[in-house]
């Protein structure tokens, strides 16, 4: 049983020109697996992470959770889904509604997603997992760091208690001590909850750090897997070679 995607493919066409953004992709994220997801901008990532998250249709293949389809399907059933499968973005401050709190914005999911429970108190439960006590609980998105409003982006996703957590290049936006500390939230978060992590990144050395097994994708292929160690210590394709002479210092590493 896991979350699946198989024989994916999608193209776009504009004006007399088609882009193939998936070509047959097959990916698995198994219960309480660290997968990373990794290629350069434009290799089809995004799209992939979209049709695991039920956001977007495939022109073929399917993405099925536990055996049970999720793509095709249709949205206003996947409730289910939507509680055992979360999102971390890549920038907060354009999914958090700066109107709100702190303890609202990760409430909010739990009320729609009809969650049992005092969804006040799951709330505070998921921001004290972060590390947010209670001085930010009532502060708004403008008030709080880059690094925090990603904490607080992470609570809301957990706060559900999903079984697996697909982060969107988490830390891209953050300077280097505080892309350490929410590497270290979702470290700790998933060793503690056996959450199944799918972190999608161009950037290796964050792989290293979360990560034991490792797809990498190249012009909306996936073109080698492998464990995390052994794919960037000993690439055989090219494209995953090229990616690791961009990050020398992980050779020392």
């Amino acid at each position: 049983m896991s979350l699946l995607a198989s024989g994916l493919t999608r193209r776009f066409r504009q004006g007399s020109k088609t882009t193939t953004a998936l070509d047959g992709v097959d990916l698995e994220v198994p219960p309480g697996a660290r997968v990373a997801l990794v290629g350069e901008s434009g290799s089809g990532k995004t799209t992939l992470l979209k049709m695991l998250l039920a956001l977007n249709h495939p022109d073929s293949g399917s993405v099925t959770l536990d055996g049970t389809v999720v793509v095709p399907g249709n949205a206003r059933s996947l409730r289910w889904f939507r509680r055992r499968v979360q999102y971390i973005p890549q920038d907060p401050a354009t999914s958090l509604d700066p109107r709100r709190s702190v303890v609202d914005l990760v409430a909010t999911p739990l009320r729609l997603l009809g969650a049992e429970g005092d969804h006040a108190a799951l709330a505070r439960r998921a921001l004290a997992a972060v590390g947010l006590d209670e001085r930010y609980l009532q502060r708004r998105p403008s008030e709080l760091s880059g690094g925090q409003n990603q904490r607080v982006a992470i609570a809301r996703a957990v706060a559900c208690e999903p079984d697996y957590l697909l982060a969107d290049e988490p830390v891209s936006g953050l300077d280097l001590d505080l892309r350490d500390q929410v590497l270290t939230v979702l470290d700790d978060l998933s060793t503690r909850t056996s959450t199944a992590l799918l972190v999608v990144s161009h950037d290796l050395s964050v792989v290293a750090r979360l990560c034991s097994d490792i797809s990498v994708m190249c012009d909306g292929r996936i073109v080698e897997t492998g464990t995390t160690a052994s794919v960037l210590t000993a690439p055989v394709h090219q494209h995953t070679r090229a990616l690791l002479d961009a990050v020398p210092r992980l050779h020392s590493a």
